[in-house]
């Protein structure tokens, strides 16, 4: 993080900071909105490099970075990697969703059921008797399902696998959880934008990306069948509605197979993650206050951001103990607030 002068107009900082940023796709255009309007507010731009979820995560553990983003909060397993406590904070929800490539862009229904077993390439055709029992009005062709998946290590891969173990034993037992796993079948893209174009390519396609790729791509999406047996098309408010009324005090949660009626199975919350402790590897006391400044302004501005860009807000309760993590942020011990 760098330290430079800017003429800039009345209110704001005439001292400008460099903050470096890594990780998730998912909420990209978020955050480059955003990031662009902090800048033009304070001075202080945000190099944010959307590198997914497990670079974000490895680029904070290395120090290289001032702080990551990923859709998949840390694991406690992982969290022992870390050689000093870290926090995430939540800046938006949304969803992961299927989308495909097929004539006439027919509307589409699937379940949990159906979606893990074209995953594990037991469902190799769009007529397949199960989908088509699911689509009763949609006359689907006898095209092969060509399968489109992350090849990097991705947030958007960990929620959809989270989901799919928890509606098929065999996914959990076979393949399993995680930003990155041996998928039995399909092509590999990098990044919500490389799935997206190898959807948009070949006929037939079928894969997962984040909900806003395929609203500013004019992608179909495929609705999906919840726990409560409802048909549920992903949306802000189907995302929104997936939220449990109690979140953990650290704030590490996930909310996918959704017990609540009118919930998207496959949402999420996505953080941002930090040091608690500021004073590491030559960081100066302004280096950490520009960044605590950020993170305060982000927790108290991304809900008026998100649901333009397609993605639900944080609740208030979970922005409420965000901020209380930003303001417990420290430098050499001392809480940042107070210096």
């Amino acid at each position: 993080m760098g330290v430079g002068c800017v003429m800039i107009g009345s209110g704001v900082s005439a001292a400008s900071h460099d903050i470096l940023g890594a990780g998730a796709t998912f909420p990209y255009p978020l955050y480059a909105k955003m990031f662009d309007d902090y800048f033009q507010e304070t001075g202080d731009r945000i190099n944010y490099q959307a590198i997914g979820s497990g670079g974000g995560v490895r680029q904070i553990q290395n120090k290289t970075v001032d702080f990551g983003a990923t859709d998949a909060f840390v694991s406690k397993k992982d969290l022992k990697k870390f050689d000093a406590p870290i926090f995430h904070i939540p800046t938006c929800l949304g969803a992961v969703v299927l989308t495909y490539n097929l004539p006439g862009r027919p509307k589409l229904n699937l379940s949990g059921d159906v979606v893990a077993d074209i995953f594990l390439g037991k469902i190799k055709k769009w007529n397949d008797p199960r989908i088509q029992k699911l689509n009763p009005s949609v006359r689907l062709p006898g095209m092969m399902i060509a399968v489109v998946h992350r090849s990097d290590g991705s947030g958007t891969t960990h929620v959809l696998t989270d989901y799919l173990a928890k509606v098929s034993l065999v996914w959990k037992e076979t393949v399993g959880v995680g930003k990155s796993v041996n998928w039995p079948v399909g092509l590999g893209g990098k990044g919500n934008p490389g799935v997206s174009g190898l959807i948009k390519q070949i006929p037939g396609a079928l894969g997962y990306v984040e909900l806003v790729y395929t609203i500013q791509n004019k992608m179909p999406i495929i609705s999906i069948k919840n726990k409560a047996g409802n048909v549920i098309v992903p949306s802000v408010e189907s995302v929104s509605a997936a939220v449990p009324k109690q979140i953990p005090d650290d704030l590490r949660i996930l909310i996918t197979d959704t017990e609540a009626p009118d919930g998207y199975p496959i949402s999420s919350f996505t953080w941002l993650i930090l040091y608690k402790e500021q004073a590491y590897k030559g960081r100066s006391l302004g280096d950490a206050r520009a960044l605590q400044n950020m993170l305060r302004w982000t927790v108290k501005n991304s809900s008026r951001y998100a649901g333009e860009l397609g993605y639900a807000p944080v609740p208030k309760e979970a922005a409420a103990r965000a901020l209380v993590l930003v303001e417990s942020m420290t430098f050499k011990g001392e809480r940042l607030s107070s210096k």
